[in-house]
């Protein structure tokens, strides 16, 4: 996932809300397995999400409360996916680029 003598930047913060990194050259190491497969799962869920987004606003739902939590629920899926980007190498992109 990153190249020697990277830091690898982990899916999850500290207790202060600052990212964790993770330096190793030890790709198949307990922690970098571990964020392997959270950031798997924050992919799924992400996915998931997005499906049930779809349905939801199909349904033409006039439920602001439905919504809010819907849009809550976006926001920290996009705040994982983003995070998973940035640690696989690709970095936010700006608006317009691909």
């Amino acid at each position: 996932m990153t190249a020697k003598d990277e830091l690898r930047l982990l899916p999850w913060v500290g207790p202060d809300g600052k990212p964790c990194y993770l330096s190793t050259d030890d790709q198949g190491g307990y922690v970098s397995r571990l964020a392997d497969h959270i950031e798997a799962f924050q992919l799924g869920m992400a996915a998931q999400l997005l499906e049930h987004s779809r349905q939801v606003l199909d349904d033409e739902t006039e439920d602001l409360e439905e919504l809010n939590h819907l849009a809550s629920q976006l926001t920290s899926a996009l705040r994982d996916v983003l995070r998973v980007a940035t640690s696989r190498g690709r970095g936010p992109v700006a608006p317009g680029r691909p």
